[in-house]
C-alpha cells in the first residue's frame, strides 16, 4: 500500500469539508473508495463528475483500478470548472 495525499478542489473541497486527506491505497480505485467511506454524502455525488490527476498526470478514461499509486504520491480531485 502506498501512502498518498488526496487534494480536493472547488466543489469537491466544499463537499469534503477539508482541502486534503491522507490514505493508504495501492490504486486510484482504492483511494476513491476510502474517500467515499470517510466523506459519505455530497462528496460521493461530486466525485461522479470529477476528473483526476495522479502525480500531475491526467487519468482520463483509464479504469481507476488500473491506475497504480506511488508512495508519497498525490491525487488531485478536479470538479468541472465553469468559464474558460
Amino acid at each position: 500500500m502506498a501512502k498518498v495525499t488526496v487534494r480536493y478542489w472547488a466543489a469537491a473541497k466544499a463537499a469534503a469539508g477539508v482541502a486534503e486527506d491522507a490514505f493508504d491505497a495501492a490504486t486510484l480505485a482504492e483511494a476513491l473508495d476510502a474517500v467515499r467511506a470517510r466523506h459519505p454524502g455530497e462528496l460521493e455525488r461530486v466525485l461522479r463528475r470529477c476528473s483526476f490527476l495522479v502525480d500531475g498526470d491526467p487519468v482520463g478514461t483509464r479504469g481507476h483500478e488500473t491506475v497504480r499509486l506511488a508512495d508519497g504520491g498525490t491525487v488531485e480531485v478536479l470538479p468541472p470548472f465553469a468559464g474558460g
